[in-house]
Parts: C-alpha cells; sequence; structure tokens
C-alpha cells in the first residue's frame, strides 16, 4: 500500500462518516470528496467527471421522466384501490396488494409506486380500522424486491450496468438481473405474506394521535376590545417570531385565514390558533387585550376544512429544506402551508417550528392553503403521504394507456437486442414530448439533478478506487484471507459488505463503491465478473434493515410511525432469505 491508496481509503472514511451521521446533503458530500481528489492530482479531472457521461446514470434521468408520466396517469393508484376494495381478510388485501407491486416496480420506478399508494393504503387501513403500520413497510419490502427482476427496475441496476460497461463488459441484458430476481422476489413475498406482517406494530398515523391530543398540538387565544394592536398586521402586533409558538391560522367569524402572512391584520374578536410549544403559552397571556380561551372546542377537523387541509409529508434526501430552518427557507410563502407539527424518529421534535430545521425522513404535519398543490407541483422537497382532496390527475388515463404500450414496446426492442436501455429511453422520452403526453417544463421538473450528481460523483469517486489501485489492494487482501475458506465464502463477504454499506448509506453509493472492488476480486479468483455484478447488484438494493438505506424506507417511516427496531425485526429475516438465495443462484449460475 502506497501513500496515495492510503489517503482516498482515508478520504473515503471520512465521505461514509459523513453519510451516515448526514452532516450534510448526500450528493454534496460525495461532490466534495471526488473534488478533493481531483486538487490532490490523485486523479485527473478526465478520470474524476468519467461519472457524468456514464450511460447507466444518463439513463436513470430519463427514467425519471418516464415515471412523472405514469405517476399522473393514476394507473397503478385505480388499479391497487380496485384490487383492495375486494379484498376480504387482511392477508388477501397483503396478497392483492404487494403482488402486483412488485411486478410494476421491475418496470417503473418503485419510489413514485409507494409515494403515491401510502396515502391509499393509509386511508384503506383507516376505513377498515387496520394500522397502516402493518402494510407499509411490507409495501416498501415489495417495491425493492421487484425492482431486482429487470435492469430498469432500480436506479442502482442501471449503475452496475453502467460500471460494466467502463469496464469493458456487455453489461446486463434486460432480464439478466431476473435469474436472482424472480425467486428472491417469490420467497420474500410468501415471507412478507405469511409472517412478516405479524412482527410489525400496530401504530397509528400522526394525524391520529394529534387528533387524540389536539391541545397539546394547538392552542387558541381570543382578541379582546382592549388589544392595543386591533387594526394592526400581524407582524406589528409582535404575534411573529415568538419563542416557541407559530400562528398558523385567524378564525375569524365564519371565514378562516391560513396560513397566516405579517401582513394579515389583526381585528377585535379574532381567535387566533397557535402551534409549537403550548408551555410557553403563558408568557402570551400576559398581553393586554389577549385572552386564552381554555374551553375551546377545536379540533383538527376545524381547521382542515374549506380551502385549508390537513396533510402529512416526508422529507426527501434532495429537500432543498435540509441545512435551512423552517423560517430561513420562508416555508409559509414558498408552499402557502403552516407546519403543526414535526416528528422525528416517531417522537415530536421539541422547540419553535420556524427554529426547526428538517432532516431527511422527518414527518412534518401541515395545514394547507388553496396553493399549495400548484407550489408543490415542480419540487422535490417532499414526499406527499396523505391525498390531497382536491387533487386531479394532470394526465389523462388515455394518456397513460399511450405511454405504457411505448414502454412495452420500447422494453421489447431492448430484450431481443435491437436497442440499448439507454437508446429506448432517449426515444420513449422523446416521443412523450413530441406527443405532448409531458411538456418540456414537466419533464424538467421530474428530473431529480440532486440523485444524478450523487450517482456521477460516486461513479467518479469510483473510478478513482480503480486508477489508484484501492479496488486492487483490497481485493488481494480480500482473497488472501478468504481464498482457503472458498468461493462461496467471497461472495458472501461481497454480498454482506455492499448490503451493509446499502443500511448505512446509500444503495447506489454502496454499489458504486463495491463494484470495483469485486470486479478485481473475480478476476483475481476467477469468478464470472457478471456474476459478482449481479450479485453487488442485488445486495445494494435489498435494505431491509433501516429506513435510511433506500428511498421507499425512508418514505414509509414517518407516516408508519416505525422506529428502527421494527425494520430490524421484519426486514432481518428477509435480508437473510434474501442473502442465502442470491449467493446460492449466483454461484451455481454464474460461476
Amino acid at each position: 500500500m502506497n501513500a496515495e491508496m492510503i489517503i482516498v481509503i482515508i478520504a473515503i472514511i471520512f465521505m461514509l462518516v459523513g453519510l451516515f451521521f448526514e452532516i450534510a446533503r448526500p450528493d454534496l458530500l460525495v461532490f466534495f470528496t471526488l473534488f478533493f481528489f481531483i486538487i490532490t492530482g490523485i486523479v485527473s479531472t478526465e478520470e474524476a467527471l468519467v461519472g457524468f457521461s456514464n450511460e447507466g446514470m444518463l439513463t436513470i434521468g430519463l427514467l425519471f421522466i418516464v415515471a412523472r408520466v405514469f405517476e399522473r396517469s393514476g394507473l397503478v393508484e385505480r388499479l391497487v384501490s380496485s384490487l383492495l376494495k375486494k379484498a376480504r381478510s387482511r392477508r388477501g388485501a397483503m396478497f392483492r396488494l404487494l403482488v402486483p407491486i412488485s411486478g410494476f416496480s421491475g418496470f417503473l420506478n418503485n419510489t413514485p409506486i409507494v409515494v403515491t399508494l401510502t396515502p391509499i393504503i393509509r386511508k384503506w387501513a383507516s376505513d377498515h380500522n387496520i394500522s397502516p403500520s402493518k402494510f407499509l413497510i411490507p409495501l416498501s419490502y415489495a417495491a425493492i424486491l421487484g425492482g431486482t427482476i429487470t435492469l430498469m427496475g432500480t436506479s442502482t441496476n442501471l449503475v452496475v450496468h453502467g460500471l460494466l460497461l467502463d469496464f469493458g463488459e456487455e453489461g446486463f441484458s434486460f432480464f439478466e438481473l431476473a435469474w436472482v430476481g424472480i425467486p428472491i422476489t417469490i420467497i420474500g413475498l410468501v415471507y412478507l405474506i405469511l409472517i412478516g406482517h405479524h412482527l410489525l406494530p400496530d401504530y397509528k398515523s400522526l394525524i391520529e394521535k394529534v387528533r387524540e391530543n389536539t391541545k397539546d398540538y394547538l392552542s387558541e387565544m381570543v382578541v379582546m376590545d382592549d388589544f392595543p394592536y386591533k387594526g394592526e398586521t400581524v407582524e406589528h402586533a409582535q404575534l411573529r417570531n415568538l419563542k416557541g409558538l407559530y400562528l398558523i391560522e385567524i378564525i375569524r367569524e365564519n371565514n378562516r385565514i391560513s396560513p397566516v402572512t405579517g401582513e394579515t391584520k389583526v381585528l377585535n374578536g379574532d381567535r387566533l390558533i397557535f402551534s409549537g410549544m403550548i408551555s410557553t403559552i403563558a408568557d402570551l397571556q400576559k398581553r393586554k387585550g389577549l385572552k386564552l380561551d381554555t374551553g375551546t372546542d377545536l379540533t383538527l377537523d376545524h381547521i382542515s376544512n374549506g380551502n385549508n387541509q390537513l396533510v402529512e409529508v416526508v422529507v426527501s434526501h434532495q429537500s432543498s429544506l435540509l441545512g435551512k430552518s423552517i423560517k430561513e427557507s420562508r416555508f409559509r410563502k414558498k408552499y402557502d402551508a403552516g407546519v403543526l407539527a414535526v416528528h422525528r424518529n416517531d417522537e415530536r421534535v421539541q422547540g419553535k417550528i420556524g427554529d426547526i430545521i428538517p432532516k431527511s425522513g422527518d414527518l412534518m404535519l401541515l395545514i394547507t392553503g388553496p396553493d399549495f398543490e400548484s407550489n408543490l407541483e415542480d419540487k422535490n422537497d417532499f414526499y406527499l403521504t396523505t391525498p390531497i382532496e382536491n387533487e386531479k390527475f394532470q394526465e389523462n388515463e388515455r394518456k397513460g394507456w399511450f405511454s405504457l404500450l411505448l414502454l412495452i414496446s420500447m422494453i421489447s426492442l431492448v430484450t431481443f437486442g435491437l436497442l440499448s436501455i439507454f437508446k429506448a429511453m432517449v426515444i420513449t422520452v422523446g416521443i412523450l414530448i413530441a406527443t405532448k403526453v409531458i411538456s418540456t417544463r414537466e419533464a424538467k421538473a421530474s428530473v431529480q439533478f440532486q440523485v444524478l450528481l450523487l450517482i456521477a460523483s460516486a461513479l467518479g469517486i469510483g473510478n478513482v478506487i480503480i486508477q489508484t489501485g484501492t479496488a486492487n489492494w483490497i481485493a488481494k487482501e480480500v482473497v488472501s484471507v478468504l481464498e482457503p475458506l472458498g468461493l462461496l465464502a467471497i461472495l458472501i463477504t461481497i454480498y454482506v459488505l455492499t448490503n451493509l454499506f446499502t443500511e448505512l448509506i446509500t444503495n447506489n453509493a454502496a454499489a458504486v463503491i463495491m463494484f470495483p472492488i469485486g470486479y478485481e476480486i473475480a478476476i483475481n479468483t476467477g469468478i464470472e465478473p457478471m456474476g459478482v455484478a449481479v450479485l453487488v447488484a442485488v445486495a445494494a438494493s435489498a435494505s431491509f434493515l433501516s429506513p435510511i438505506g433506500y428511498q421507499t424506507n425512508l418514505i414509509v417511516y414517518g407516516p408508519g410511525g416505525y422506529s428502527f427496531k421494527d425494520y430490524i425485526k421484519a426486514g432481518f429475516p428477509l435480508t437473510l432469505i434474501v442473502m442465502i438465495s442470491t449467493v446460492l443462484i449466483v454461484y451455481y449460475k454464474f460461476i
């Protein structure tokens, strides 16, 4: 090992620690690490930026656009809703939900599928007096399993495919991963339907918790005749920037003003509705002309009618809210919504709402105004996990079916080797835009550039690991230790390390770091590189032990009211099942 390798290993360890502790946004951390390698001269600019022209990364960008079309069409939601209506038992509902979801996830981005189905499942569960926490983790796991069936099932598959091409290999065929994907999906679904959901808790949703304890979240003050700021703005009346309190709504006779801005005027008789640290309401009581209404009958239903709705959202990995307080992000103005509460790790985040700095996975309870849906349209800051009553799919059913037939046609051409997956998606997106199924503005808004930056930067770091000889050195060390134990031990080690990285950081970063090492191990031991590629791709996707390893796990984390241990209880047996099945299939099929 030389000094250059030591620097590379230390830098990557610091990057992994930063990702685990969420010191900054993942894409920025990975890009900064790549930038460090460039300025220190460890790798040339051309070698470092190779990921930005990687075919797999570019294909993922195109798939974001295709996924948005289906997300807007509502085809998946309508099908699942109709299937759930016919369910006569919990197990029957689980079967009707998980089987089609795993199938769809093989051909569509599983993240929007989980996002759009979460509200539907929660509503169905609520109507049938069943805890949604019994269904949401299985929903995520089924989507993950289904994504291992085809080349386009997950971004991880495409990343590894791009790496294979960069290494001079042929890359995955469209159904190459199905040798492993189909068996582990079938076995995994049997486990989830028969056993897995029994290991999950009966938790209530955040909205239900707040409904039962409204007085812990809301307080009402009445403006009396002697209030010195009658007719003045909220800002002038010093009702903003309060210690631990947040003015979310003003009730004036039969009218409701929400969200409240600094320019809103305060009139005699107004009912001021506050959320936040209700324990600090005593400070507000001391103000002349404000009276605490202790006998209020205020409920969430009172403040979520008319143009206002109560909505739960989950902060995403690529959210622009990360690193800034709610006040600094100008949340109310940006979204036409007030924040009622923020929950993290199934516990309420204490303190003044405006001072809270959101983290990915946080569950936020919002009171939304009439412009919320339109303001949210072009942003990827969070995922909606409750239905918006006025929501209408912007793409009609006819366009959805047209897009489905187009996608099937392109997949057929890829399967028969007439087109590469990249060219097929270029043609698909081109036709969708040309036929106005999706506008150029919507297409641009659907691309998650922060995700692409993360993948491209991680690919650059993977190239650094190769070019500096670090991957080869690690591979030789692993082989020297494990070769006496046999090829199965080596395959298990590659799988476990990849899967561990996935649980601690992200799936794509795990794949990019482990593939070069796995490839070098394959070269040193005579293992077929395609087998190692399949192993790394599946292991990087099979995140069942934590909410942070895979986006779909993060999406259901807050809405299900889960803790980390819930993922471990339900996910550990599934992890063992998938690992054993994958390693054995790779061993007998590809070795």
